[in-house]
């Protein structure tokens, strides 16, 4: 059964800003077809070398939201493929909303897939006010989708990936031919994908490389239940590791992982699943980022690529309510995780498509105690990890932390870190030259970090414009 066109504007979170006048094509698909489930074959052990076979059949239609450069000449030849986040009891996208600035930039083409059945018909993991599933957001449109489970949601993105390559089905992407597949998929997304990389990917070889976005210490089981509950195991009805798994080192396929400081101290989280860089793995640890942030709940959404940098600035400002939910402090501002995102996007791009593999970053670090902690600066800004301006000439204390230093309670305040603007005199006592040694010691790091490959040449002068506002002027 070949994809149709389904006429109008999707229920998808884009932003304020008009993609046709960025020359990009938004268009939304129904995508039936028979999916089916996996069982394991045998254990399924830390090391991720899990084996898999079929189990059950359903019938399934969902929805492929694609956003393409509309000119032929201005593609890539590169589709990422993002698995949908459903946390929220809808479908949202992370990282779209992340990358979008590389993706426009660079001529990638966009599909956003609804793989699992919370985004469609609800049944979320994190309360936010006023959000509907996308039936129940307009049940006319999407009157048709009918989602069996999550059982079923592996082999769906699998198929999701073969109608985007299929000859036969290249209206997905108008006149578009793809030569490489990416996948993507942040937070729960990225715990799915996990257990795909090291379950599904092997037998479907469906995709060309992987950005794992934001995971935790385990993978989603093979039948699709995945329940995160802090200081217990975030995984129920499967066999599965509670903790501590890895991405199997046999797949031979690029894979990036890019790891917050929320996602590696969170309750059941990274720190358990660490494991070293080989031929076809990069972990990412970024210092100073949450695994939420005010980029992806609120700058995003003006970030064009044409905004007047006061707005972006102003949009940055930290904030202590997100979508109706007030926090005890401000939730975490800093432009880092955006800005390396991208350059993490572009690095996994460049290793699918000429074998250059990308840079290797440093651990943040950890003390070495019954609980681990994050090992703080003076400033009480983390130490270690992939470093950025931010960090290293900080007008803040930026922390991704859950306890300790973080939000409370527990749930969506916990996963969006806090900013702590400092004093004057903290400025004072850091920059005694004022605005122009700080712009100075910014503009240093930020240098470091473009030469190591961890921010793109392409933001540097945004950026050096943004720090501008981060610190008073005046004597």
């Amino acid at each position: 059964m070949l994809p149709t066109l389904i006429p109008g504007r999707p229920v998808f979170t884009l932003g304020t800003f008009d993609l046709a006048t960025m020359h990009y094509v938004l268009q939304e698909f129904l995508l039936p077809g028979d999916a089916v489930s996996y069982r394991a074959a045998g254990a399924q052990s830390n090391d991720g070398r899990w084996n898999v076979e079929v189990d059950k059949r359903s019938p399934f239609t969902t929805r492929l939201v694609v956003i393409r450069p509309e000119d032929r000449a201005k593609f890539n030849g590169t589709v990422v493929v993002e698995w949908l986040n459903v946390s929220a009891g809808t479908d949202v996208s992370p990282d779209w909303s992340y990358t979008h600035r590389e993706l426009i930039r660079q001529g990638y083409a966009y599909v956003g897939v609804s793989a699992q059945k919370g985004g469609i018909d609800g049944g979320g993991i994190v309360g936010i006010p006023g959000l509907l599933p996308i039936k129940k957001a307009d049940p006319q449109r999407y009157a048709q989708l009918n989602h069996p489970g999550d059982a079923f949601a592996y082999d769906i993105y699998t198929q999701a990936a073969r109608a985007i390559r299929h000859p036969r089905l290249a209206r997905l992407l108008g006149p578009l031919i793809p030569k490489h597949v990416l996948a993507t998929g942040e937070s729960q997304s990225a715990v799915f994908l996990t257990t795909y990389v090291d379950a599904i990917e092997p037998v479907a070889k469906a995709f060309d490389g992987f950005l794992i976005h934001s995971r935790f210490g385990t993978g989603a089981p093979l039948e699709g239940i995945y329940i995160p509950k802090a200081g217990a195991s975030p995984v129920k009805g499967s066999e599965i590791p509670t903790n501590g798994l890895q991405i199997r080192t046999d797949l031979h396929k690029p894979v990036l992982i890019f790891i917050s400081e929320t996602d590696l101290m969170f309750p059941g989280g990274y720190l358990s699943a660490r494991q070293p860089d080989n031929d076809h793995l990069r972990v990412w640890e970024v210092a100073g980022t949450a695994h939420g942030d005010t980029y992806v709940l609120g700058v995003s959404a003006v970030d064009s690529g044409s905004a007047p940098i006061e707005v972006l600035a102003k949009a940055y400002a930290p904030s202590n309510s997100v979508m109706g939910v007030a926090l005890a402090q401000p939730m975490n501002s800093a432009p880092q995780h955006h800005y390396a995102m991208q350059a993490a996007l572009a690095a996994l791009n460049r290793w699918v498509v000429s074998g250059e593999s990308p840079p290797h970053g440093q651990r943040l670090n950890v003390t070495q105690s019954a609980v681990p902690q994050l090992v703080l600066d003076e400033n009480g800004n983390a130490t270690g990890g992939i470093r950025s301006p931010w960090v290293d000439g900080p007008t803040a204390r930026l922390s991704g932390l859950v306890t300790g230093l973080g939000q409370t309670p527990l749930g969506l305040p916990a996963l969006l870190g806090v900013t702590e603007p400092f004093t004057a005199a903290a400025l004072a006592r850091l920059y005694p030259g004022g605005q122009p040694e700080y712009i100075d010691k910014f503009n240093t790091s930020l240098k470091s970090a473009i030469a190591a490959g961890f921010i793109l040449p392409a933001d540097e002068a945004e950026i050096k414009a943004l720090a501008a506002f981060s610190f008073p002027a005046g004597p």
